[in-house]
């Protein structure tokens, strides 16, 4: 698949093996994981920490495969919920602290560029998340509020 905003492909990358089920090798049950995410999720962690943790410390391959559900939805369920979607809380973390960068270097026409296609996938996925229901109708992305959002 070709990237966004480039004429090229991606870098080739290793495949997960089709497994339909939990190796019997996991050394914790579906109860246990569930335990773990909810006590990281209490503590501020984001689902892509938490697996990553879960893989590198716990020897957990998939919590999907684990539980029956992603690491999002056991947090949904627990009541855990993120005030933006992790994606796009991200971008915008990458947006606010490339806008530091250009007002400091204000000829750096490059990262300038950068910035605007940052701004460009945050304001899709703002579209989407909005018809979406994820994100409320009146949310609007500013540089303005991706700082006031993240210095909470």
């Amino acid at each position: 698949m070709a990237r966004m905003h480039a004429r090229r492909k991606g870098k080739s990358s290793s495949t997960r093996p089709l497994t339909y089920e939990n190796p019997a090798w996991v050394p914790l049950s579906g109860d246990e994981i569930v335990k773990i995410i909810v006590k990281m999720a209490g503590d501020g962690a984001s689902s892509a920490n938490i697996g990553t943790i879960l893989r590198d410390q716990y020897g957990v391959p998939n919590v999907k495969l684990a539980t029956g559900k992603p690491i999002t939805r056991i947090m949904g369920e627990n009541k855990i919920e993120m005030k933006l979607p992790e994606d796009i809380s991200n971008l915008m973390r990458k947006a606010v602290t490339l806008n530091t960068h250009l007002q400091d270097n204000k000829k750096d026409t490059h990262n300038e560029r950068s910035l605007q296609l940052i701004e460009a996938k945050i304001r899709r996925l703002e579209r989407y998340y909005k018809s979406t229901g994820v994100i409320s109708e009146d949310w609007k992305y500013s540089i303005k509020t991706a700082e006031l959002v993240l210095s909470r």
